[in-house]
């Protein structure tokens, strides 16, 4: 029979052990949430100065060139993969992968529920092959000024400069409020 004091020790390990694993997830999640705001703040501040010195038209161009460098310089700085993914893609660099497919297609189910897109994030520590990786994703919402390059009805020129842009173009018949897509940043363990 085992002594219950020769499993004090192991039972004292857990209970640090657990809080701090918690502690440190939650700092992952933060973290997360914090590079993900600087990608979004920088793309709305590049994409609002577009649209004011040269309408839709800029802005689509400095979105295909932007996004992806300042996810790049995100990553760089971080050491982290950090991205957009989409059901709907605009550009097929951005196609999500399984995880991903799975936490959007729970995102619009829970956008279709009524839960607003801006609350809508997932983190999860998932295996990938031999690796151990953190995920985090977070909803990006239709505001009223995307549905000018993503809506239902958009002019003759935009639709030009997205055919002559992205040709297999996904990324439209969106209305205010629906989830556009997600932020996406793997983090390896």
């Amino acid at each position: 029979m085992m002594n219950k004091w020769k499993l004090l020790p192991l039972a004292l390990a857990l209970a640090v052990a657990a809080p701090a694993q918690a502690d440190a997830l939650d700092d992952r999640v933060a973290a997360s949430q914090a590079a993900i705001q600087k990608f979004a703040s920088s793309l709305q501040g590049d994409l609002q100065a577009a649209m004011q010195e040269g309408g839709p038209i800029q802005a689509i161009e400095v979105c295909q060139q932007r996004a992806p460098e300042i996810a790049s310089d995100i990553s760089s700085e971080t050491g982290w993969t950090v991205g957009r993914t989409s059901l709907k893609l605009r550009n097929p660099d951005n196609a999500p992968d399984e995880w991903e497919r799975a936490v959007l297609k729970d995102f619009d189910a829970q956008r279709a529920a009524g839960v607003p897109a801006a609350e809508l994030s997932r983190h999860e520590v998932v295996e990938e092959g031999d690796d151990t990786v953190f995920r985090f994703m977070r909803a990006i919402p239709t505001a009223g000024l995307c549905l000018t390059c993503h809506g239902s009805e958009l002019g003759g020129d935009i639709k030009h400069a997205l055919e002559r842009l992205y040709p297999d173009d996904q990324a439209t018949g969106y209305s205010e409020g629906d989830v556009r897509g997600a932020f996406t940043i793997i983090q390896r363990m």
